[in-house]
């Protein structure tokens, strides 16, 4: 019986990310156009026909590979028309096949993903995303998120690989190579020094019979502060 991997989330959440990553295994059949470009279409995708209408899953030829990866974001472009992927319609035409189904829901900082969709498509399309959540849920989806993969790299790969029971080569090379520039670094800028920095640093140098005492003091300077703003 094939295995069919879906993953999905919201636009600029790491579909060609993750798509990269799973198709690096010699036994998935997967998007590996996206290896040798740095971005495609989804309209290109190679399910993409299949989004478009779920019934050609049913002349699609499954005997290549036992496992299979599909990759669409939500909305997604269809030559130049934003369009919601057929989620329930292609899911349940698979299962008919005899398809095992696996669904992963791509995250992604929240702020980070309403910047990026606002520069490059110039509107937040994440609701159109959130609006497909109760669908998805339903089938018991596994989680996965950009900044563990690039946090964790190799390890987080290997556990995603336990929890999907999916074949992934965290090990390959070309691994580095996908994940040498983190896409969150744009959208970060260090953040001015904060009033718990300065206590965070005496409490790690204090004995532990103090740090108590200190804190309670803290504490009601904190709470009288709030009673004099309050008046």
């Amino acid at each position: 019986m094939p295995t069919l991997l879906i993953l999905t989330g919201p636009q600029g959440s790491g579909n060609h990310l993750f798509s990269k990553v799973f198709a690096l295994h010699p036994a998935v059949s997967g998007w590996s156009a996206l290896l040798d470009q740095y971005w495609i279409g989804h309209d290109q995708e190679p399910f993409a026909d299949c989004w478009r209408d779920p019934e050609l899953l049913k002349s699609k030829d499954w005997s290549s590979h036992k496992f299979w990866v599909t990759s669409i974001s939500c909305p997604y472009v269809d030559d130049g028309i934003i369009s919601i992927p057929k989620y329930q319609q292609f899911i349940e035409t698979a299962k008919e096949l005899g398809i095992k189904v696996i669904v992963t829901v791509i995250g992604r900082d929240q702020n980070i993903l309403r910047f990026q969709q606002k520069r490059v498509r110039d509107t937040i399309s994440l609701y159109d995303f959130e609006n497909n959540m109760s669908y998805l849920t339903s089938l018991n989806p596994v989680f996965v998120s950009q900044e563990l993969l690039y946090l964790y790299r190799g390890h987080y790969l290997d556990d995603l690989a336990r929890q999907l029971n999916f074949p992934v080569d965290s090990h390959n090379k070309i691994l580095d190579d996908i994940l040498k520039n983190d896409a969150n670094t744009k959208y970060i800028k260090s953040a001015a020094r904060q009033k718990l920095d300065l206590i965070v640093k005496r409490v790690s140098k204090m004995q532990p019979g103090k740090i108590s005492t200190f804190m309670s003091r803290i504490f009601l300077r904190n709470k009288d502060d709030i009673a004099r703003k309050a008046h």
